[in-house]
């Protein structure tokens, strides 16, 4: 199997005679084709050995990539099944099935780059493959018991899934190679790299979830923000040169295409940026301006807090004093605030009310949506007792204290710790960088009084050793994990879409299981997991109703405004309950007080349809309701 014969290429590497062995190690290019296949086989071993995933059909492969993941592996899917890479574009800019009855640009909307450019290469790969009749997969029969069916499961650059998740894997490899780079330049020693690399994998769980959820836009997008605060750093030590700014400018493109929530964390380095020279301001500007047009234009990036910033440097030649900071800080805020008044724009304005639901009592129906989700509650107390176990949080409280006022990187590990300890899920930022900052262990800048070059780095391998103690306890729990994916009930309902209604048919239902439908049966839904449209929300909102204490009425009439024809009801999304106040009655109950206290809809239909609705399919997860076609307008 290729993975495997790819991973022995890159064992062999340890397998030389030592004096080859030293010498690639020698050389950095080798050093660092060492680290991309030791990251892509950690990443794709975790990855199997939670999915099992080189024993699943096509179908299960797709269920896999859950809520947003499946809404995005979709678009990949629709360019590689078109006829041409152009018709498949076009399919994808003028998408019908995603808001139906909407055309929408889905480039314009989900930041698909990553799967436009996996795609042509999946297309040109298989065209190459083709012509030579080269094998590029291997397929068997899967019995899997239990009377179901024997399904066919393959692996191979030519199976669409592992192409896609291999590239995912690779980019993340390549990822870590720049945090060798950047750890070292950072410490001015090699061993830096290596200290940063390794706090990485003590803290895996906590660094990255790419290993997990490999669709994100996250990792398609972080590798370059590694790679654009590489430079920065260089570029803000020194007089860059005019290569370096543009490297910046286009690192800066390829980290926000992929990645809607790239402006948020490009706002905390404007203050790095603001005495800096008027070439380098002019490079991440331009490269907000090219996104811009990349995106069609997309108001997201335009009425954002990061772009209101840029604007604010550019009139008020903001300075990093206290006046001038506070004057930078209410300039970007008015500014950003007149843009969405003037352009109509509410798209991140559920941004502005979860930060403000952080500090208030305040809450709202879209709030709860993500505060009653585990990651985007406040820090638990476990991550940071697992910081302390590594030694990452206490080496960098020593770290942070010494270097106060002498060097910049701190500031935005500051930013990012403000950040994660409000959304936990925001520590994916924090713990890399605390990484990188582990690295300035290795500097003699910092730590020359030690003494003699032998005696610092024998200091930074006891350190390291009591690291490794909790550390490789922490990887060794990550590789025990074992499991094999199954989801019966959404397979039957997916089969049974695809078998009993026609393909212009339309579903509503829960935002995760409309992903997979979209992606695995090709039909239209009029709701789905990309919750940052102010349009899509209002919508969700309505097809939620169904989870409400609403009169069914009122649910009925929702559903035909949107022209559905059926609606997926799921009895879990009625009575899961995180915590108290965050079942899905009970949100609604913040938004629709006049209804509370009576019983949820989605209970009394669990038990009857009838008259409103009519059952079509039912197992022990799903339920289809068909919505009555006399009542819905003419398509």
């Amino acid at each position: 199997m290729w993975h495997y014969r790819f991973y022995f290429v890159c064992s062999n590497l340890l397998n030389l005679r030592k004096a080859k062995y030293h010498d690639a190690l020698n050389s950095k290019s080798n050093v660092i084709f060492f680290v991309v296949c030791i990251i892509r086989h950690h990443l794709f071993h975790l990855f199997e050995n939670d999915r099992h995933f080189s024993h699943m059909s096509a179908l299960e492969k797709e269920m896999a990539f859950r809520t947003e993941m499946g809404l995005y592996y979709s678009y990949f899917k629709t360019i590689i099944e078109a006829p041409t890479f152009l018709n498949g574009l076009h399919l994808i800019m003028n998408d019908r099935l995603t808001e139906y009855p909407l055309v929408i640009n889905t480039l314009k909307r989900f930041n698909l780059y990553p799967e436009v450019v996996l795609a042509s290469w999946y297309r040109v790969y298989s065209s190459i493959m083709d012509f030579f009749r080269i094998p590029t997969k291997m397929c068997w029969s899967i019995n899997r018991g239990e009377g179901l069916e024997p399904v066919e499961s393959c692996e191979g650059l030519g199976d669409p899934a592992y192409f896609y998740i291999t590239f995912v894997f690779l980019l993340n490899g390549v990822m870590m190679s720049l945090f060798y780079v950047y750890g070292a330049y950072l410490s001015g020693s090699r061993l830096g790299g290596a200290v940063t690399v390794l706090c990485f994998f003590f803290n895996h769980g906590e660094s990255t979830r790419v290993m997990w959820t490999p669709p994100l836009r996250e990792s398609f997008s972080y590798p370059f923000l590694v790679l654009q605060m590489l430079l920065l750093t260089y570029i803000l030590s020194r007089k860059p040169s005019r290569n370096a700014i543009l490297a910046l400018c286009v690192s800066n493109v390829v980290f926000m295409l992929p990645w809607q929530f790239a402006q948020f964390v490009l706002l905390t380095q404007v203050s790095r940026m603001a005495k800096s020279e008027q070439c380098r301001n002019t490079a991440i500007s331009v490269a907000l301006g090219v996104c811009f047009v990349l995106m069609f234009g997309n108001s997201m990036l335009l009425t954002s807090f990061y772009a209101s910033s840029l604007i604010s440097i550019w009139v008020s030649y903001t300075t990093v004093t206290l006046g001038g900071c506070l004057a930078w800080v209410v300039t970007t805020v008015i500014l950003k605030f007149m843009l969405a008044v003037v352009l109509g724009a509410s798209d991140d304005a559920h941004i502005s009310s979860l930060i403000k639901s952080k500090f208030t009592s305040y809450k709202d129906f879209d709030t709860m949506m993500y505060t009653c989700a585990a990651e985007f509650d406040f820090m638990e107390v476990e991550t940071v007792l697992r910081y302390i176990k590594t030694l990452l949080l206490p080496v960098n409280v020593l770290l942070v204290s010494i270097i106060a006022g002498r060097v910049r990187l701190h500031l935005q590990l500051l930013a990012f710790a403000v950040l994660a300890v409000l959304i936990m899920r925001l520590k994916l930022f924090l713990t890399p960088h605390m990484c990188l900052m582990a690295s300035l262990l290795c500097s003699r800048q910092l730590f020359g009084w030690l003494g003699e070059k032998l005696k610092h780095q024998a200091a930074v391998l006891a350190i390291l050793s009591i690291m490794a103690v909790q550390g490789v306890t922490n990887l060794q729990y990550q590789w025990g994990i074992m499991g094999e994916f199954s989801n019966l009930p959404q397979e039957e309902l997916l089969e049974w879409i695809k078998e009993n209604t026609p393909q212009s048919a339309v579903f509503a239902g829960a935002m995760p299981t409309m992903a997979s439908v979209k992606l695995s049966t090709g039909r239209a839904i009029v709701n789905h997991p990309h919750y940052e449209d102010a349009g899509l929300r209002e919508r969700t909102k309505l097809v939620y109703a169904m989870y409400s204490r609403k009169p069914v009425e009122v649910v009925k009439r929702n559903l035909i405004s949107l022209q559905v024809d059926y609606f997926i009801l799921e009895d879990s999304w009625c009575t899961r309950r995180s915590r108290p106040g965050c079942s899905m009655p009970e949100i609604w109950d913040v938004e629709d007080p006049q209804n509370a206290g009576k019983t949820p809809l989605c209970m009394m239909m669990s038990r009857e349809t009838r008259p409103h609705f009519s059952t079509v399919f039912y197992n022990s997860v799903y339920k289809v309701l068909k919505v009555p076609k006399a009542a819905r307008p003419s398509r």
